[in-house]
């Protein structure tokens, strides 16, 4: 009896990611000993115990579980739980009598049932809002990021113009510093070694013999 207890037991919560990491080791894929990826599921599967079809939604209808609807098919979700949670108020405040004048009715289970399927009625309808309270999480979530990395350029940029005008201030306030004259270079030697050269006349220092030769190629009939 206690073995097949034990083979009834269903773990409420998958295994920890260890079990699944370890086995993708650069060596265990080098060597081929990683485990494939499961196949995609086509039809049925069991997870936690219960069954599902891949082809059902997410949220699936109330008839498909068993529920008999009590709104229509097209209605308003705020309006239909409204008048729900005024259906649950009412149909508590009858258990509530119910209870006080006749305990042992058998009315008493019927409004517990009541309750039960308004309870699961505007667990239904809330559920319904998720995909729309996913896609406003994230709407939130980037604008939230926008923001900050706006405010966080403005004080960068603050930054950057604090910086700029505390160099500038220095500048400004840097003392006016003469040269040393020892070193600086006397240029009026320079300059009038310069002017020496220029006055005095240019001596022709080519040979006359390659003077000759020059004028000779010059005079030449190129035909």
């Amino acid at each position: 009896m206690a073995n097949n207890q034990e083979a009834m037991q269903v773990c409420s919560l998958p295994l920890p990611p260890v079990q699944y990491f370890q086995n993708y080791s650069d060596e265990n894929i080098r060597r081929g000993r990683a485990s494939k990826p499961p196949p995609i599921i086509q039809e049925t599967y069991t997870m936690f115990g219960n069954p599902y079809n891949a082809e059902d939604s997410i949220i699936r209808p109330l008839e498909s579980q068993g529920f008999k609807r009590l709104y229509p098919q097209h209605f308003d979700r705020r309006r239909e739980l409204r008048k729900l949670n005024h259906s649950l108020l009412v149909n508590f405040l009858d258990l509530l009598d119910l209870l006080i004048q006749c305990p042992d009715s058998p009315r008493r289970a019927e409004k517990v049932d009541d309750i039960s399927l308004l309870f699961i009625h505007i667990h239904h309808l809330l559920n319904e809002f998720r995909p729309h309270q996913a896609r406003e999480t994230v709407r939130v979530m980037l604008d939230l990021q926008r923001r900050q990395r706006n405010e966080t350029t403005v004080r960068l940029q603050k930054h950057i113009d604090k910086v700029s005008d505390i160099l500038q201030q220095t500048l400004e306030n840097l003392p006016d510093t003469e040269l040393d004259s020892k070193l600086m270079v006397d240029t009026s030697k320079i300059d009038r070694l310069e002017q020496k050269n220029a006055d005095e006349p240019r001596v022709d220092k080519c040979v006359p013999k390659d003077k000759l030769m020059c004028h000779l190629i010059d005079t030449m009939n190129p035909n």
